[in-house]
This record gives C-alpha cells, structure tokens and sequence, in this order.
C-alpha cells in the first residue's frame, strides 16, 4: 500500500501547493461555520423580532379599536340625548297647542257670558322656535377624532334656546289661564253683586225671591265630580251667579216698580187707615191716592194681563192687572179705559186715563197693590223702583 507521500507524488502535487490546499480547505471551514452560525443566528432570533413586530400590532390595533368603541359610545350617547332633547321639545310643543287651544276655547266661553269678559290680547304672538341643526360631520380621519364632549357647539346653543323660548311660551300662556280665571271669577262677582241687589229690592216689598222660583223638575244623572282647575270651577260659579242674577232681573222686571203716573208724584191719601172723607170716621184705605189732572194717562206698573176694565162701585172706572204669581194692581177712578179684558199689556203700556168717578171727591189716582188677594202699601214697590233705571 503506498504511502501518502507516494500519492501527493502520483498526483503531482507540490509541498507548496499541498499547504495552499489545506489553507483554502480550512477557510472553506471557517466560513460555512460562520454561514451555520448565522443562519442559525438568523433563524433563532427572526422568529422572535417577528413575534415582538406582532404583538406591537396586536396592541395597536386593541388601543385603536379601544378608542374606536370610545368614541362610538360617546357618539350614540351624544346622538341618543339628542333624540331625547328633541322629543322633550316635540313634547313641549304638542303640550303649547293643546294649551293654546284651550286657552281660545275658554275665551270663547267667557264671551258667552254675556260679553263681559274682554278678550286677553295683551300677550305677543309667539315667534318661531329655532331647531337645533345637526352637528357638522368630522373630516379628520381616524385616529384623530375631536370630541366636544364639555364644550358648546351649535346644536347644543340652538336646542339651549329653542328650551328657553319654550319655556317663555309656557310662562306666557300661564299668565294668560290665570287672567282667564280672574275673568271669570270677576264675572262671578259681578253677577253675585247685580244678584243681591234684586234680591234687596224684592225684599224691600215685603216679598220673598224664593216665591217666584220655578218649580222644580226632575233632577239627576252620573256623578261627574267637576276638576280641580281654578279656571273650571270659576266658570261654574259665575254660571250659577249669571243664571241666578237673571232669574232674579226677570222677577224685578215683572214686580210693579214703575210710576202708574209720569213726572214726581204728589201723594194726597196714604195706604191705611185714614179719615173717611164722606163718614170722617176712620176706615181702612186699600191704596194710595196720587194728583192727576183729569184724562192724564195712567200706565201700567209692571207687565201683565188685564183681569177686570169695567166700573166697580166705589172704584168708579177701574182696569186690574193680573201680573202672575198672585200679584195684582188696581187703577181706579178713571175718566176712561183705554184696555180690554185679557188683553196682555207691558209695562208702561196705557191702561186707562185720570178722572173723578165712583167715590172720590176730586180728579185723582187711586193705586192699589194685592199680593195673594190682600192689599198692601204700594209705596213698597214705588220706593224700590225709584233705584231702578228704565227706559221708556
């Protein structure tokens, strides 16, 4: 077997390039060791820069996502308080038009009675009420949304005054539905006022205002017992004062308060008991006596139905007016009538004219009142309608 020396010698290899050989065999050596090392280097180390380039994405895009739900909350917040707000003021207005409407109705109601409520007009009309705008669209990009949560942007300045002009509405229309229930409670009083005057007139004839009360029917119905509202319960009591102080006028105009004779009467005999002038012994006079110069014409105190217009003894020519509820007048002594019997005459209508028949010594009136067929003094009755105003 040959030696190594033998076979450097076959392949023709010089001792000089034999070291140049092992020299370039071991740099080749070197540098794959180097080129191993390496790309294990690479290989161990890429995998974990590739894991830290991950999770630094990975926590990115959880902040971004964080503050993209951030922001998406306070936007559906901000948009949910909107739809609240403009609910509350679509709320608000809906509640101003039925108020609005009541208001008008109630001033119609209040003309009803008789024209004595004015209308409440020193209120301005109410001027249109801004609406708040919606909010401008952000055109940054995200990530750099701006939030205005604590500041103040159009919309929040325009639905801030669209509340406060609201609010001066519903002050105003308040005002208004307290006047309107002054109104009607000043009605009340003025028709109570007007009711007790007649009813003080009445009382002053000796009358009672109960006797001339219709009778009363038959009541009834559900209970519906009336609100709370000061508006309401003004309303019904000037209803009853109004319907009181009517009934009570009806009544006053029907009672005999107007002068049978025109101009100041001059009274010669007084109602009672008085020296007879044909016996000059005492004797009850059942009227009283007024100067009238003869053919004067004689007027019917109160409205009525003529009942008797005939001569009657000691009354001479005398007419009689019923006028209901068992009150009657007499005027006697007549030179004339000027009526028939059952016909309806007025108040003031002429019923006869002044003379001097039956028993009477010279030209005058004799005027008789009789409630339920006894006669009372009719000074009464001319007393109480001196306070009255009519027009002829």
């Amino acid at each position: 077997m040959p030696s190594t020396a033998q076979a450097r010698r076959k392949a023709g290899l010089s001792p000089l390039s034999q070291r140049r050989l092992v020299r370039a065999l071991g740099l080749g050596l070197a540098v794959s060791t180097l080129w191993a090392a390496a790309a294990s280097y690479y290989l161990v180390f890429h995998d974990e820069m590739l894991a830290r380039f991950v999770s630094r994405q990975s926590a990115m895009q959880f902040t971004y996502e964080e503050r993209i739900g951030t922001l998406q909350r306070a936007l559906d917040r901000a948009a949910a308080e909107r739809n609240a707000e403009r609910g509350n003021v679509e709320h608000r207005l809906s509640a101003l038009t039925e108020r609005q409407a009541l208001i008008e109705k109630r001033q119609g109601l209040l003309s009803g009675l008789g024209g004595a409520a004015a209308p409440i007009d020193d209120v301005p009309p109410p001027a249109p009420i801004p609406v708040a705008e919606p909010a401008a669209r952000v055109q940054k990009p995200f990530p750099t949304p701006e939030l205005r949560m604590g500041g103040e942007d159009r919309a929040e300045a325009a639905g801030r005054a669209s509340s406060a002009r609201l609010s001066r509405l519903e002050e105003a229309l308040h005002r208004v539905a307290e006047a309107q229930s002054r109104a009607a409670a000043g009605i009340a009083q003025q028709a109570g006022r007007s009711a007790e005057r007649f009813r003080d007139l009445i009382a002053r004839t000796g009358l009672s205002p109960t006797r001339f009360d219709p009778p009363a029917g038959g009541v009834g119905g559900p209970l519906v017992p009336l609100g709370p509202d000061a508006f309401e319960q003004a309303l019904a009591e000037a209803r009853r004062q109004i319907e009181e102080e009517t009934h009570l006028r009806r009544v006053t105009a029907a009672l005999p308060f107007r002068q049978p004779l025109p101009g100041e009467l001059a009274f010669t005999s007084s109602f009672g008991a008085r020296l007879d002038p044909f016996t000059r012994g005492y004797a009850l006079h059942t009227g009283v006596d007024m100067r009238a110069e003869t053919g004067a014409p004689v007027r019917a105190t109160a409205a009525g139905r003529i009942t008797a217009a005939e001569y009657a003894g000691g009354y001479g020519n005398m007419v009689e007016v019923d006028h209901g509820r068992g009150l009657v007048t007499r005027y006697a002594h007549l030179s004339g009538a000027a009526v028939s019997v059952g016909q309806r005459v007025e108040a003031g209508s002429v019923v006869g004219f002044a003379g001097s028949t039956g028993r009477s010594t010279g030209s005058h009136l004799h005027y008789e009142t009789r409630i339920d067929g006894e006669p009372v003094d009719p000074q009464r009755f001319l007393r109480a309608g001196a306070q009255l105003v009519f027009a002829d």
